[in-house]
């Protein structure tokens, strides 16, 4: 799957709305390298913490707008050098993924929205082991590929069950929730592989 595919499917994509005082905003950058065999992303698996609802999840960088970010998609570039290390200034921005709904039973509501970049360059990670415990890239063909498709189980919501995506250690390292709804956006833009279609 190659960068062009995803550069192409975010240009028909509207610019996104400005961010309302309510409900609170956040936002998280999809972002996106050209590897050997097509295209990888990062995912970040977030610090254990308590209090903190997205502890341990798989994500993408990113996290609450702040009073001095403009936009945001700003929001997302500080976030990621905060988190992570990465400079989104020299990177292409590919453009607005989508706003979503964060987790429901949240104390306040949020917004989250995603902003998708291309980092051509290669840029070392330096993790903020406070916020992240660990991130890697991913290829991106992967993550449509059948066998790595489960569901994930929250005992804490009576058992419920979400779709998920292991990329990596199946007992730690799944995407679910507002991630892959951010992923399955994606992929309803750029066109399935030949094989799948």
């Amino acid at each position: 799957m190659k960068i062009d595919l995803f550069r192409s499917g975010l240009a028909q994509r509207a610019a996104p709305r400005q961010a309302a005082a309510e409900p609170a905003y956040a936002a998280v950058a999809m972002i996106l390298r050209d590897a050997g065999a097509g295209a990888e992303v990062l995912f970040i698996e977030r610090a254990m913490r308590p209090g903190d609802p997205w502890s341990g999840h798989m994500a993408f960088p990113g996290g609450r707008l702040e009073p001095g970010d403009v936009s945001p998609r700003a929001a997302a570039c500080r976030e990621t050098r905060e988190e992570v290390g990465l400079e989104l200034s020299r990177a292409e921005y590919l453009g607005h993924l989508c706003d979503l709904a964060g987790r429901s039973g949240a104390p306040k509501p949020m917004i989250v929205s995603a902003h998708a970049f291309h980092l051509a360059e290669d840029q070392s990670l330096a993790l903020d082991l406070e916020e992240v415990r660990s991130a890697f890239w991913f290829p991106v063909a992967e993550l449509r590929n059948a066998s790595r498709r489960t569901t994930h189980t929250l005992r804490e919501l009576q058992d419920r069950s979400f779709p998920a995506i292991v990329v990596g250690d199946p007992g730690r390292h799944f995407v679910w929730g507002l991630t892959y709804r951010f992923l399955e956006a994606m992929f309803a833009l750029i066109p399935p592989p030949a094989g799948e279609r």
